[in-house]
């Protein structure tokens, strides 16, 4: 059982070292600047994320008042 988990292990740390990380790998390169790519992306998701709620909260809004003023009618 513990050769399978530390075979298991090292092919993580393979497939880990393989993988395209979001960060400059240039050691001169300090601070923010090292995680350019990754906040960019960040700040996408986090206003993408806002577009669709404001979306999805607009129809909503819209959907409620159209099924209130129907079912208002037949009263």
């Amino acid at each position: 059982m513990f050769a399978k988990v530390s075979r298991f292990i090292g092919e993580v740390k393979g497939e880990l070292r393989k993988a395209n990380w979001p960060w400059e790998s240039d050691p001169k390169v300090k601070g923010f600047k090292k995680y350019k790519e990754l906040v960019d992306s960040t700040i996408v998701v986090l206003i993408a994320t806002i577009l669709l709620a404001g979306f999805v909260s607009l129809w909503d809004f819209i959907d409620t008042n159209v099924v209130t003023f129907i079912t208002s009618i037949g009263r």
